[in-house]
């Protein structure tokens, strides 16, 4: 395994919230290094998995597995293993299923979102084209499908009921809300079926592949859910961020690609009654929304003053509430060892800024 990919895995449960140096104990730091020993043999089978004898196939769908990543998902499939057997084989090829099925849905966000980088580096769509951007990611959803049909019927089910969702999400958040449909909650559905649900799936999955009892199955789900979707409203925050050396972005990267964040939704809802409100809707509009070539310094200061305004405080606000949200599902299961890890979890999930 890459040398590269090792130091990324190792910790990477600290970095996620599972280690607290001044309060953990013994067992949450065994946890821990349990976690990242898992999260390095996923990260081995991941290399393994994006590899294709053709050339071409194998150079991008490898392209964007070599820039990174957070690896939220296979944490929570490792974590929740805990509850039943531990890691077992299963546990790992699950882990890095779901993973490669999050690694596809990034090449085809990126063809939908127009988007010039991911991850640091220039998105695959920039480098190629749109249709070998997306006719990779379909590689990649077709390679994560193979590793769970060896895991049997049940988590053929369960691939194919996430992947149901995430393409309706993505239909969704392009259509947009109907009329008469509330646009926050339409947006905050496509948050869950784009985001919640993969990461749902992923901590099923530890649940499902260890053993663990059934009926903790779904405070799992729900769990997973409302902190994917905590997490991706917080993305609507990171987006705005003037640090892109952190985020590996360009602040305000959905805004200028026309995409519709929290931020933006709330912006609208406080300009119909808010002259302020309504006069930065109006410049954002004019200058940021849609247009990624305008003038940076104008586009710039722009993005900071949304960042600044209420709309922003109350996108916070919101991931925090569904944070919480998250932590209470769990109150079905045995309080324990990963019941304090996953609530670490949320909280660090709200609280991140990358």
């Amino acid at each position: 395994m890459n040398p590269r990919a090792v130091r990324r895995s190792t910790a990477l449960a600290a970095q996620l919230g599972l280690v607290d140096r001044l309060r953990s104990t013994p067992a949450d730091r065994e946890l821990a290094r349990d976690i990242d020993a898992g999260l390095d043999r996923v990260e081995a089978d991941l290399a393994e998995q994006v590899r294709f004898a053709d050339e071409i196939a194998d150079t991008t769908t490898s392209y964007l597995l070599k820039a990174g990543g957070k690896r939220v998902r296979p944490v929570l499939t490792l974590l929740t293993a805990h509850l039943g057997r531990g890691i077992t084989d299963e546990v790992i090829a699950a882990a890095t299923a779901i993973e490669v099925t999050h690694l596809g849905s990034l090449y085809h966000d990126d063809v939908m979102d127009d988007a010039d980088k991911r991850r640091g580096v220039p998105s695959a769509q920039t480098v190629w084209g749109n249709s070998v951007a997306i006719l990779a990611g379909d590689l990649l959803f077709a390679r994560a499908s193979q590793l769970m049909a060896e895991l049997g019927e049940r988590a053929i089910r369960l691939q194919a009921a996430t992947f149901e969702r995430l393409v309706l999400g993505q239909l969704h958040e392009t259509v947009g809300a109907p009329d008469g449909e509330d646009p926050v909650q339409h947006y905050l559905q496509v948050l869950a079926d784009k985001t919640g649900s993969l990461i749902a799936a992923a901590a099923r999955s530890g649940v499902i592949f260890s053993g663990a009892p059934d009926e903790f199955e779904q405070p799992i789900v729900e769990y997973g859910e409302r902190v994917g979707v905590a997490f991706q409203i917080i993305d609507d925050v990171i987006d705005l961020s003037p640090q892109p050396r952190d985020t590996g972005k360009v602040p305000g990267t959905d805004l200028r690609a026309g995409v519709v964040t929290l931020p933006l939704l709330r912006l609208r809802e406080l300009a119909l009654t808010d002259a302020a409100s309504a006069d930065l809707l109006d410049r954002l509009e004019r200058d940021v929304i849609g247009v990624p070539e305008g003038d940076d310094p104008v586009a710039d200061a722009l993005i900071a003053e949304l960042r600044a305004h209420p709309a922003t405080e109350y996108t916070i606000a919101e991931a925090h509430r569904w944070a919480r949200d998250a932590v209470s599902s769990l109150d079905p299961l045995p309080q324990g060892q990963v019941t304090k890890a996953l609530t670490r979890f949320a909280d660090t999930v709200v609280e991140r800024s990358n």
